[in-house]
Protein backbone atom coordinates (compact mmCIF):
# COMPACT_ATOMS: atom_id res chain seq x y z
CA UNK A 1 0.00 0.00 0.00
CA UNK A 2 1.45 3.35 -1.02
CA UNK A 3 1.43 6.08 1.60
CA UNK A 4 2.70 8.95 -0.52
CA UNK A 5 4.00 9.65 -3.99
CA UNK A 6 5.32 12.66 -5.82
CA UNK A 7 6.10 12.96 -9.51
CA UNK A 8 7.44 16.00 -11.28
CA UNK A 9 7.14 15.48 -15.03
CA UNK A 10 9.59 18.10 -16.33
CA UNK A 11 12.44 16.93 -14.14
CA UNK A 12 11.32 13.30 -13.89
CA UNK A 13 11.44 13.34 -10.13
CA UNK A 14 10.14 10.43 -8.11
CA UNK A 15 9.47 9.91 -4.47
CA UNK A 16 7.47 6.89 -3.41
CA UNK A 17 7.10 5.80 0.17
CA UNK A 18 5.89 2.30 0.79
CA UNK A 19 4.30 0.81 3.86
CA UNK A 20 6.32 -2.33 3.11
CA UNK A 21 9.20 -1.90 5.56
CA UNK A 22 10.20 1.78 5.44
CA UNK A 23 11.30 1.61 1.82
CA UNK A 24 11.51 4.83 -0.13
CA UNK A 25 12.01 5.17 -3.91
CA UNK A 26 13.70 8.39 -4.94
CA UNK A 27 15.93 10.00 -7.53
CA UNK A 28 19.61 9.42 -7.00
CA UNK A 29 21.90 12.33 -6.23
CA UNK A 30 25.67 12.73 -6.38
CA UNK A 31 26.02 11.53 -2.77
CA UNK A 32 24.66 8.16 -3.98
CA UNK A 33 27.10 7.77 -6.86
CA UNK A 34 29.74 5.70 -5.04
CA UNK A 35 27.21 3.14 -3.83
CA UNK A 36 25.55 2.96 -7.26
CA UNK A 37 28.95 2.43 -8.89
CA UNK A 38 29.79 -0.31 -6.36
CA UNK A 39 26.43 -1.97 -7.12
CA UNK A 40 27.15 -1.77 -10.85
CA UNK A 41 30.47 -3.56 -10.25
CA UNK A 42 28.58 -6.30 -8.39
CA UNK A 43 25.95 -6.44 -11.15
CA UNK A 44 28.58 -6.98 -13.86
CA UNK A 45 30.27 -9.72 -11.83
CA UNK A 46 27.05 -11.52 -10.86
CA UNK A 47 25.18 -11.30 -14.16
CA UNK A 48 27.98 -11.55 -16.74
CA UNK A 49 31.07 -12.59 -14.75
CA UNK A 50 32.73 -9.36 -15.93
CA UNK A 51 35.18 -7.20 -14.08
CA UNK A 52 34.67 -3.53 -14.90
CA UNK A 53 36.73 -0.52 -13.90
CA UNK A 54 35.36 1.24 -10.81
CA UNK A 55 36.70 4.69 -11.74
CA UNK A 56 35.10 4.49 -15.21
CA UNK A 57 31.80 3.29 -13.75
CA UNK A 58 31.81 6.00 -11.08
CA UNK A 59 32.34 8.71 -13.70
CA UNK A 60 29.55 7.18 -15.81
CA UNK A 61 27.14 7.16 -12.87
CA UNK A 62 27.98 10.77 -12.04
CA UNK A 63 27.46 11.76 -15.70
CA UNK A 64 23.90 10.41 -15.63
CA UNK A 65 23.06 12.05 -12.32
CA UNK A 66 24.41 15.41 -13.49
CA UNK A 67 22.93 15.31 -17.01
CA UNK A 68 19.30 14.17 -17.02
CA UNK A 69 19.36 14.06 -20.83
CA UNK A 70 21.45 10.91 -20.49
CA UNK A 71 19.05 9.21 -18.09
CA UNK A 72 18.07 9.01 -14.45
CA UNK A 73 18.78 6.68 -11.57
CA UNK A 74 16.09 5.72 -9.12
CA UNK A 75 17.11 4.14 -5.88
CA UNK A 76 15.27 2.17 -3.27
CA UNK A 77 16.36 2.86 0.25
CA UNK A 78 15.52 1.42 3.62
CA UNK A 79 16.50 3.41 6.70
CA UNK A 80 18.61 5.69 4.46
CA UNK A 81 20.57 2.71 3.07
CA UNK A 82 20.48 2.04 -0.68
CA UNK A 83 19.06 -1.44 -1.18
CA UNK A 84 18.28 -1.30 -4.90
CA UNK A 85 18.67 0.78 -8.02
CA UNK A 86 17.55 1.16 -11.60
CA UNK A 87 18.64 3.51 -14.36
CA UNK A 88 16.32 4.76 -17.09
CA UNK A 89 17.66 5.90 -20.45
CA UNK A 90 15.61 7.37 -23.26
CA UNK A 91 14.97 6.45 -26.89
CA UNK A 92 12.78 8.25 -29.38
CA UNK A 93 10.68 6.07 -31.70
CA UNK A 94 9.79 7.70 -34.99
CA UNK A 95 7.61 4.68 -35.76
CA UNK A 96 5.48 5.28 -32.67
CA UNK A 97 6.04 9.03 -32.31
CA UNK A 98 6.68 8.37 -28.63
CA UNK A 99 9.46 7.89 -26.13
CA UNK A 100 10.68 4.47 -25.08
CA UNK A 101 12.40 4.08 -21.73
CA UNK A 102 15.17 1.53 -21.30
CA UNK A 103 15.67 0.02 -17.84
CA UNK A 104 19.34 -0.55 -17.09
CA UNK A 105 21.74 -1.12 -14.22
CA UNK A 106 19.05 -2.95 -12.28
CA UNK A 107 20.49 -4.18 -9.01
CA UNK A 108 19.00 -5.24 -5.69
CA UNK A 109 21.27 -6.08 -2.76
CA UNK A 110 21.22 -9.81 -2.04
CA UNK A 111 19.54 -9.61 1.41
CA UNK A 112 16.70 -7.60 -0.16
CA UNK A 113 15.95 -9.84 -3.12
CA UNK A 114 12.53 -11.47 -3.31
CA UNK A 115 11.14 -8.88 -0.87
CA UNK A 116 9.38 -6.59 -3.34
CA UNK A 117 12.13 -4.03 -3.88
CA UNK A 118 12.36 -4.51 -7.64
CA UNK A 119 8.57 -4.64 -7.86
CA UNK A 120 8.30 -1.21 -6.19
CA UNK A 121 11.02 0.28 -8.40
CA UNK A 122 9.30 -1.12 -11.48
CA UNK A 123 5.87 0.10 -10.37
CA UNK A 124 7.25 3.60 -9.79
CA UNK A 125 8.86 3.67 -13.21
CA UNK A 126 5.67 2.43 -14.88
CA UNK A 127 3.66 5.21 -13.22
CA UNK A 128 6.26 7.82 -14.18
CA UNK A 129 6.32 6.53 -17.75
CA UNK A 130 2.55 6.77 -18.10
CA UNK A 131 2.59 10.33 -16.78
CA UNK A 132 5.31 11.21 -19.32
CA UNK A 133 3.54 9.74 -22.38
CA UNK A 134 5.91 6.78 -22.61
CA UNK A 135 4.21 3.70 -23.94
CA UNK A 136 7.04 1.13 -23.91
CA UNK A 137 9.52 0.07 -21.25
CA UNK A 138 12.38 -2.09 -22.49
CA UNK A 139 15.40 -3.78 -21.07
CA UNK A 140 18.02 -6.18 -22.17
CA UNK A 141 19.21 -9.03 -20.02
CA UNK A 142 22.23 -11.29 -20.35
CA UNK A 143 21.24 -14.60 -21.88
CA UNK A 144 22.54 -16.53 -18.84
CA UNK A 145 20.69 -14.43 -16.24
CA UNK A 146 17.86 -16.91 -15.70
CA UNK A 147 16.66 -15.46 -12.37
CA UNK A 148 16.25 -11.98 -13.83
CA UNK A 149 14.35 -13.40 -16.82
CA UNK A 150 11.95 -15.16 -14.45
CA UNK A 151 11.27 -11.89 -12.61
CA UNK A 152 10.60 -10.05 -15.90
CA UNK A 153 8.26 -12.84 -17.01
CA UNK A 154 6.33 -12.54 -13.73
CA UNK A 155 5.90 -8.82 -14.42
CA UNK A 156 4.29 -9.67 -17.78
CA UNK A 157 7.23 -8.31 -19.76
CA UNK A 158 7.36 -9.98 -23.16
CA UNK A 159 10.51 -11.37 -24.76
CA UNK A 160 10.78 -9.78 -28.19
CA UNK A 161 12.32 -11.24 -31.32
CA UNK A 162 15.15 -8.73 -31.63
CA UNK A 163 18.81 -9.73 -31.51
CA UNK A 164 21.37 -7.31 -30.18
CA UNK A 165 24.37 -6.29 -32.32
CA UNK A 166 27.19 -3.93 -31.56
CA UNK A 167 30.53 -2.79 -32.87
CA UNK A 168 33.23 -1.36 -30.68
CA UNK A 169 34.77 1.83 -32.03
CA UNK A 170 38.29 2.85 -31.11
CA UNK A 171 38.98 6.38 -29.91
Amino acid sequence: MIKSKTYQIENIKAILTSSLFKMKIRNANLRDSKVIAENNILLAKESENKHINYKTVLEGVKAVIIDRQKGIYLIAEENKEIIGQMMITFEWSDWKNKNIWWLQSVYILKPWRMKGVFKHLFKTIKEMALENNVNILRLYVHSNNIKAKQVYDQLKMIKKSYDFYQIKLKH
